[in-house]
């Protein structure tokens, strides 16, 4: 049976600011940014044990941040007992087995996105966490960048109005390991790798607690020598009547494009969260080496990040997810977020299939019920709508009104 998470807000069985004793689950590209992130940021938590399927990854990754402990095993990670805190950051095929031990020895789980490889195995873990009552953080790194968490306080303000269109894009050349590229491991291709993002992107600006009711999109193949998608344009309709919008692509070239828009009745916000950084390098290459997440290069111009932890939001979002641990509550982004997002994914597999809009089936709603579309129409007065008010470049000031009963539209000018 579900439960709802209020439950950790009743409870009061863990200390205050405690120092996390960590098990890393996953040694590769994620890892190692999680890794640089918790003891880097807070700096009190500690990777106490770390698990990878190849012992000389356990080895090199041990040896980089300290780590006193490694194995290759699951279940033994998970168990030992320095170990009061679990986050998974496995290839998705795995990430069931990790929460199943997680809840066999009751270790608070966090775990990267996506939940799962479609809904219902994102759902069977939801249920799983939730009937074991444990503490669970999922782990979607861009609603905790700095841009994103002001974007969203000016939304919050009212000041955008209400939202009408939500886009957001993730572009690059394809991930770093060869378990993406399978479509069994992975559960897809691009959709399940960077749509998770986009979609939890703008749902947060539409407004978590809008249902979303139907996808439409599509997905091709274009470029890589695989089964699964490598490109991907979708439409998420929520009961409000605002629309979300996901650009995804594993064959975009020139490094990694992260880019929201946000469009209400009052405003717009336009983000570049990544390949316009402010900071611009020219390089021929001599002495360099990593400059940035999927950059193809480290000649000629590159754009680098101040502060690539922070600007990808996983200090902000590990801040959160440990402090919500520290003081008995949910964190902001937990696994039922998770399934939700796996639920919109699996709509849109459907639609590229049936090439119609498809429904988000849901097994669970936690947000408000029947929202309905709300007018944002402008009275001029009694009689007229206001369509647009604007000065020409003439100096003149126009108004274009619409009368109320006979529809009729003309201009007036002031």
């Amino acid at each position: 049976m579900l439960r709802s998470i209020a439950w950790w807000r009743r409870t009061r069985h863990l200390g205050q600011n405690k120092m996390r004793k960590i098990a890393m689950l996953g040694s590769g590209f994620i890892g190692r940014f999680y890794a640089d992130s918790i003891q880097g940021y807070r700096n009190r938590d500690r990777i106490v044990m770390i698990q990878s399927r190849q012992e000389e990854s356990c080895l090199s990754f041990a040896h980089h941040y300290h780590v006193a402990h490694w194995t290759t095993q699951i279940e033994t990670a998970v168990s030992h007992p320095e170990v009061d805190t679990v986050i998974i950051a496995l290839p998705n095929h795995l990430h069931e087995e990790a929460i199943m031990a997680c809840i066999k020895y009751h270790k608070p789980v966090l775990c990267t996105k996506p939940l799962g490889r479609n809904a219902a195995e994102a759902y069977r873990m939801l249920e799983a966490v939730e009937a074991a009552h444990l503490f669970n953080g999922y782990l979607e790194d861009l609603v905790y960048t700095p841009k994103f968490l002001k974007s969203h306080q000016v939304i919050a303000s009212g000041a955008l109005g209400k939202i009408l269109w939500a886009k957001s894009r993730e572009a690059h050349p394809g991930p770093h390991s060869e378990w993406f590229w399978n479509k069994e491991l992975a559960g897809g291709g691009a959709i399940i790798d960077l749509a998770c993002h986009c979609i939890e992107v703008s749902r947060s600006f539409i407004g978590k607690d809008i249902r979303p009711v139907e996808v439409m999109c599509w997905a091709d193949t274009q470029v890589k020598p695989i089964d699964a998608e490598d490109h991907a344009i979708g439409l998420v309709k929520y009961e409000s009547g605002a629309i979300g919008q996901f650009e995804v692509s594993w064959t975009f070239r020139g490094g990694l494009d992260l880019r929201d828009e946000v469009m209400g009745s009052e405003g717009t916000i336009w983000s570049n969260g990544f390949m316009r950084t402010g900071l611009e390098v020219f390089t021929s290459g001599k002495g360099t080496g990593y400059m940035a997440e999927k950059a193809e290069t480290d000649q000629g111009w590159t754009f680098p990040a101040g502060d690539e932890l922070n600007e990808l939001g996983y200090n902000h979002m590990f801040t959160d997810m440990f402090d919500a641990l520290d003081q008995n509550m949910a964190p902001k982004e937990t696994f039922y977020d998770g399934y939700v997002v796996n639920a919109i994914m699996d709509a849109a597999y459907l639609s590229v299939k049936s090439k119609q809009w498809e429904p988000v089936v849901l097994n669970v709603w936690r947000g408000a019920e029947q929202q309905e579309e709300t007018s944002v129409l402008t009275s001029y007065d009694q009689d007229h709508w206001l369509v647009k008010e604007e000065v020409t470049h003439y100096g003149a000031k126009k108004l274009i009104l619409k009368e109320k009963v006979s529809g009729r539209i003309f201009e007036r000018l002031l």
